[in-house]
């Protein structure tokens, strides 16, 4: 029964032979070792490299893994922070060093006269291969933290250097990266399609939690009897060797019988399909749980290139018989675990969707939605499948809004929505300070928008919110951070806060001239180190002026004798 299962495994071996061919050098002085992995599933998007661990700590020295050149360095207080990209043409290849601490030496002063020329901080840099080639082993930085990281790291990156789209850079490195544990499943949902399916009596999807025997196997102690037409889903994690750290699956496959209806395996994607990661997941449940189920059933807009599906992964029970499913997950190393779950056929009578007060939308069309105060305007091929879109609104004397629920659950959607909001109150004369806020549990977003004859329009990518006018009148707060240890640290650092907006830009003068501050975005901090080829020593005036997202000012001046 099982002698299928064994052959998805195999459709990978012409990627681990192309990267055995070309295998890297590690990029830090220690062993190798692991925090997270590729494709694993993240906020609206797929993680596109390894992340390999630093001891803890930042300032290790961070090396070329092959000969190549700089062709690209960007800078930014968000995102991957300071980041190097290396092209390797001989291999067509680019390997990608993000959440650097520093530069090394002759770049980082490259990029700071860069900085200086442009006067700010965030910078994107393409370089031409003559000004910094590298040698496998040649140290390029020092591992950080910086950007959007969660802790000290170095994200590494290998790239397609035609396409660039990211490849999982693991197989690179299966001689210095050992693992023999295999990937095992947390938890199993049944998704019966509505008008189409049934589960234990019950058109919503279910969740079960598989238990482990005495003899070491997993298994589901529930019955599930189910009548239709049923997609499933599960959570599941990988794991490694010497390590407690959990990591994404690479591979899944879902048998039906023996026979193969579900395959995937994350070897390589495309940064403009990583966002129908939402289509994959049970969005709904990352919403509310932040727990990643995996579907294996394929929407009709999850455009993933490695995904498969016969009859599109989902099963259609019409016998009343037992169905015997088994999920097959496979890692990097080889390393499989299987879990088989049995599936009664029984009919059921099927609920008839209830679509009263819903609005139909279809993904192949624009769809346009219009009440009192409210306009919305969602693309052709914004949603993953079709909705029976669900509305409601009330009043709340706080917005100059009435308050606008946009269905009922969360929905992604993968091309941004166009959504219009009618101003109740017009009382500023500013009318960038108005901006729209998303609801959700009581807490707020910024979204903003723009000023049009009364009513304000923005770009939204998600429903199941409530959206509503607010404003931001308040200026940024400017904190000094131990300003009396400033001179004697030759550093000048602040915190830039703001109530409602956020700051969105910002600039330090030092006698009138220009001054580079770094921004920790995650900290909110930004800091000056006296720089003694612009900065001479004695009296000086720093001028700091910062803005919100709806151009309030706060400026703020002292003087310093270094």
């Amino acid at each position: 029964m099982y002698h299928k299962i064994v052959w998805p495994a195999l459709l990978a071996g012409w990627s681990l032979f192309f990267a055995e061919a070309q295998s890297l050098r590690n990029p830090l002085d220690f062993p190798a070792s692991l925090s997270g992995n590729f494709g694993e599933l993240r906020a609206n998007h797929l993680h596109s490299g390894i992340d390999f661990k630093t001891q803890g700590v930042e300032g290790k020295s961070v090396h070329a893994v092959r000969d190549g050149y700089v062709c690209r360095i960007a800078v930014s207080p968000w995102g991957y922070g300071n980041v190097i990209y290396l092209a390797h043409p001989e291999d067509s290849l680019m390997t990608v060093y993000a959440h650097l601490q520093r530069f090394s030496g002759t770049i980082a002063a490259w990029v700071t006269e860069r900085q200086y020329e442009a006067e700010r901080f965030a910078i994107d840099l393409t370089l031409e291969p003559e000004q910094f080639p590298v040698k496998r082993g040649n140290v390029i930085g020092l591992s950080g933290n910086s950007g959007s990281s969660g802790g000290p790291h170095l994200h590494f990156e290998v790239r397609d250097l035609l396409t660039d789209e990211p490849l999982d850079p693991l197989p690179f490195f299966k001689e210095q990266i050992k693992d023999s544990r295999p990937p095992g499943v947390r938890a199993v949902m049944a998704h019966p399609v509505e008008g189409w399916g049934v589960v234990n009596a019950s058109s919503r999807k279910q969740q079960w939690t598989p238990v482990l025997r005495h003899d070491g196997a997993t298994v589901l102690n529930e019955q599930i009897k189910a009548w239709g037409k049923i997609g499933f889903s599960i959570q599941a994690n990988d794991y490694m060797s010497g390590t407690t750290n959990v990591y994404g699956v690479r591979e899944l496959s879902l048998f039906v019988d023996g026979e193969e209806i579900f395959h995937s395996l994350i070897d390589r994607f495309s940064f403009d399909e990583t966002r129908c990661l939402n289509a994959w997941v049970d969005y709904e449940t990352w919403r509310k749980q932040q727990a990643f189920f995996m579907k294996t059933f394929v929407e009709p807009g999850n455009r993933l290139r490695f995904i498969t599906g016969k009859n599109r992964g989902f099963l259609t029970i019409d016998e009343p018989r037992v169905y015997h499913l088994v999920f097959l997950l496979t890692d990097a190393c080889g390393n499989s675990e299987t879990f088989a779950m049995e599936v009664i056929g029984e009919e059921q009578a099927i609920p008839l969707p209830d679509k009263q007060g819903t609005t139909p939308f279809f993904r192949q069309e624009d769809s346009r939605f219009g009440e009192k105060g409210i306009r919305l305007l969602i693309p052709e091929k914004s949603l993953y499948s079709h909705l029976d879109f669900s509305y409601a609104s009330r009043e709340d004397t706080t917005f100059f809004s009435d308050v606008h629920r946009l269905h009922d659950r969360p929905v992604p959607l993968h091309h941004p929505a166009h959504l219009s909001l009618f101003l109740l109150r017009d009382g500023l004369t500013e009318k960038r300070q108005y901006g729209i806020i998303s609801l959700r549990n009581g807490r707020s977003s910024w979204v903003g928008g723009t000023w049009r004859e009364s009513w304000l329009e923005a770009d939204i990518r998600e429903l199941g919110l409530e959206y509503a006018i607010t404003a931001d009148t308040v200026a940024p707060k400017i904190t000094p951070v131990n300003p009396a240890q400033w001179v004697r640290n030759e550093t000048i650092t602040f915190r830039l806060t703001d109530n409602l907006s956020g700051v969105d830009s910002y600039r330090g003068t030092i006698d009138g001239h220009y001054v580079l501050f770094e921004m920790d975005g995650k900290k909110s901090l930004i800091r000056y180190t006296f720089d003694p080829h612009r900065l001479s020593r004695g009296k000086h005036v720093l001028s700091l002026t910062v803005k919100d997202a709806c151009g309030n000012v706060a400026r703020y001046e002292k003087t310093f004798v270094n």
